[in-house]
């Protein structure tokens, strides 16, 4: 899977790593990427075993799949890092820019991490976690973070500003723009879709999703609307023109161009009108 491809996606699922019987079923549910979960999901004791599982899944495996490993503080990371090679890799716990270009040269060459960033210090040192090369576009750990800061993780106000600080932390980086992270709520589609334009209002364009029934609102939530794609197609094809490009009456200049582009990845064309 390209680069571009993982910078637009919508829908980002997790699959504990120790059930590979839900492996398939989780790509079967139409998210952009499904998340093969050594972590959160696993229980020490299986970890062995799930790392195993997710390895031999992995030589089959279609390319829409990331792994999530184990921290690097942990006894699990190595291993980890060694069973996954040439898939994405999502790092939790992503605070120290030097940890993640040890991971970055681990992976070897063209490494694609996805650093979720889930503490303050990760918050605080966001841009240059989301300057390591290799970095494609961060996800935030909205949960892990507001049990650090003693603040309820359903309340979008307690966590705006950090939404905010990692958006423009990618932006600075160069990296996508931030995946955003779950609603626990995961039968309550209401919550769901007004977590999902909150986080959109901020600039996040993806969401994790931790239930296959969260997939498709998901994915509906962040995608452009018809009437947004139809007018990027009609910037680029004026910006591709030459010279002064106006638009309805509105000057086009770059800053216009870059959104129509980005518009037009949330939707899922990979070729742009030139």
């Amino acid at each position: 899977m390209s680069e571009k491809s993982l910078i637009g996606a919508r829908s980002v699922l997790f699959v504990p790593g120790d059930r590979p019987d839900r492996f398939g079923k989780a790509v079967a549910t139409g998210a952009d990427f499904v998340v093969l979960d050594l972590e959160d999901a696993v229980a020490p004791e299986s970890k062995p075993d799930a790392r195993r599982a997710v390895s031999d899944w992995l030589k089959t495996a279609p390319s829409n799949v990331i792994v999530r490993v184990n921290p690097p503080a942990t006894p699990w990371y190595a291993e980890d890092v060694a069973a996954v090679p040439g898939v994405p890799v999502m790092l939790p716990k992503a605070q120290d820019p030097a940890e993640v270009a040890a991971l970055a040269a681990d992976l070897g060459p063209n490494p694609q991490i996805i650093p979720l960033v889930e503490t303050a210090l990760g918050i605080h040192r966001a841009t240059e976690v989301c300057a390591v090369a290799g970095v494609v576009r961060p996800a935030f750990g909205s949960v892990d973070l507001a049990a650090e800061l003693g603040v309820d993780p359903a309340d979008n106000e307690a966590l705006r500003y950090a939404r905010s600080a990692l958006v423009l932390a990618a932006r600075v980086a160069g990296a996508g723009a931030p995946i955003d992270g779950v609603t626990t709520a995961v039968r309550d589609e209401e919550t769901l879709l007004a977590d999902s334009a909150h986080a959109l209002s901020l600039g996040c364009t993806a969401k994790l999703c931790i239930h296959p029934a969260q997939v498709e609102p998901v994915s509906r939530a962040f995608a452009p609307t018809a009437e947004e794609v139809e007018w990027a197609r009609k910037v680029l094809v004026a910006a591709g023109a030459g010279g002064v490009a106006v638009l309805d009456g509105k000057l086009i200049d770059r800053p216009v161009e870059l959104r129509a582009r980005a518009i037009l990845l949330r939707a899922g064309e990979s070729e742009f009108p030139r």
